[in-house]
């Protein structure tokens, strides 16, 4: 997991130069079966990752807009009775690689077409990055059957009217 938020960082670091501020466009990963808003190109990256006790592929679309990254994670965990451990594990992930000195504000998900469960939330986190940079993160964690999603925004401070756009069009379904 650690690797996945040190990829879309790296990314998005690559990307900012070459990337225009917030040029919104509609997107719907492939194998994904969401569809969100993201404010410049995502590059996709896929590696295998540890979740729920199993190795599972995990895909990312991710890219910078300004010095905020956008990403989309999903992974199938294969089976129902794994989906709440995945869903925990990713929020640990989550907190754990901003080394945060501040307490998580979290409430529940609530994703258009997500399967309801009671791991699926949204956290708000500060901290900092592995070099030391203080850095802002929204992660909304939901699941559609067997999948498990992680949409994020991280960036040194995040624009509230980029958020809404980002979380606000997100829906997972056929």
């Amino acid at each position: 997991m650690r690797g996945l938020i040190a990829l879309a960082v790296a990314l998005g670091s690559a990307l900012a130069a070459c990337t225009p501020a917030l040029d919104w466009r509609e997107s719907r990963p492939d194998g994904s079966q969401a569809q969100l808003m993201f404010p410049c190109k995502p590059a996709s990256h896929e590696r295998r990752v540890v979740i729920a006790g199993q190795t599972t592929p995990m895909s990312m679309f991710a890219c910078s807009a300004g010095e905020t990254v956008y990403a989309l994670s999903f992974a199938d965990v294969k089976e129902p009775a794994r989906v709440g451990a995945a869903l925990d594990e990713l929020a640990r992930s989550a907190q754990s690689n901003l080394q945060s000195s501040t307490g998580a504000v979290s409430q529940a998900a609530n994703v258009v077409g997500m399967t309801p469960h009671p791991q699926s939330v949204q956290w708000r986190l500060a901290g900092r990055l592995p070099d030391g940079r203080g850095v802002q993160e929204r992660v909304v964690l939901f699941s559609h059957g067997t999948r498990v999603y992680q949409a994020t925004m991280l960036g040194a401070k995040l624009d509230a009217a980029a958020e809404d756009s980002f979380f606000g069009a997100l829906r997972v379904g056929p």
